[in-house]
């Protein structure tokens, strides 16, 4: 399958994993881009131009395929070394950035002259097109459906993609609420050129998490997630738990009193505990709904190649049947 986005990252399938925290790492992005997706490291998980260049160096030895990193601009009290992760990303050799939170203009002089192609998580088609206009080669359009911030608009896929279709002349891929061919035809047919899938890769055999994670997804419902945050306005959408139960508690007793300070416990350091060391109660972590149509664990080439044939399937004998009818 081809389009601008394959064309645009050098990619077989338009198939791109979004970068995750304490998700992300050399193992699950080398399996994506060796199955033909974009594989995606995420650099502020690593913490330090050293790590970074370190993860940089243990994914090229275990593809030969393009993959990317993702660099997350967050405001924070002690702001990572944004200048010590861009050097090492361009010395490693990286071809594709996803950017994602505030604006990266600072950062796209840089990245460009290094022939480097930007993609930048949007929530919004405002976003999107800012993000056009400041030079970004393709963006990310997170619609509502998706697992972490899917910004204050509420705007679904099925409203979003489109809209961005109308108003966007760079490509874009649909991101929140991917898990399938289904998925990447609607998708297709939305204006997308591609997909972003971010909690269908947590469940695959070689993203580098515990098992209980995994297994948590799969045993979920598209009504097991919860949206917590939103009077901070920094809404996130988590899968529920006993922490997450308790953090909506504590929102709905303090009402526009919340401060970040009553919620820390249960959102701050917590992905260590529950990436690594499988504690699914620790706190908040990022899923999408989408965990409600993901029943296995397959291997990340299982998967795409599954999403694959099965979309071509759909396209050619479906689809197709309707106009012979």
């Amino acid at each position: 399958m081809k389009t601008r986005i394959t064309e645009m990252f050098g990619i077989e399938h338009p198939i791109i994993q979004g970068g995750m925290h304490y998700v992300g790492f050399a193992e699950l992005a080398a399996a994506v881009s060796n199955a033909g997706g974009l594989g995606i490291i995420t650099g502020l998980t690593q913490g330090t131009p050293e790590k970074l260049a370190a993860e940089i160096a243990k994914c090229r030895e275990l593809t030969d395929k393009p993959f990317g990193v993702n660099l997350t601009f967050l405001p924070s009290v002690n702001s990572p070394d944004y200048a010590g992760l861009i050097k090492v990303i361009i010395e490693g050799g990286v071809k594709v950035v996803e950017t994602a939170g505030n604006n990266p203009q600072a950062v796209l002089p840089h990245l460009k002259d290094a022939g480097i192609k930007v993609i930048h998580k949007c929530t919004s088609v405002r976003h999107s097109l800012k993000a056009q206009a400041i030079g970004c080669d393709a963006v990310s359009v997170d619609g509502f459906e998706c697992g972490g911030h899917p910004g204050e608009d509420d705007i679904p896929n099925m409203i979003l993609l489109p809209r961005a279709a109308d108003e966007l002349d760079i490509p874009f891929v649909a991101s929140g609420g991917q898990a399938d061919a289904r998925s990447l035809v609607a998708s297709l047919a939305m204006g997308a050129e591609g997909i972003n899938m971010g909690t269908r890769f947590i469940a695959t055999k070689e993203a580098p998490v515990h098992e209980n994670v995994k297994q948590a997804i799969v045993a979920a419902s598209e009504l097991d997630t919860r949206l917590v945050m939103r009077s901070l306005r920094n809404t996130e959408r988590v899968m529920t738990n006993d922490a997450v139960e308790r953090l909506i508690e504590k929102e709905r007793k303090l009402g526009a009193d919340l401060k970040f300070e009553d919620i820390i416990e249960e959102v701050a350091g917590v992905y260590p505990r529950i990436m690594m060391e499988g504690e699914m109660d620790a706190g908040a972590w990022s899923c999408g709904m989408v965990a409600g149509l993901i029943h296995d664990i397959p291997t990340c080439k299982d998967l795409i190649d599954t999403i694959m044939a099965e979309a071509d399937q759909i396209i050619r004998q479906r689809l197709t049947g309707f106009l012979n009818a």
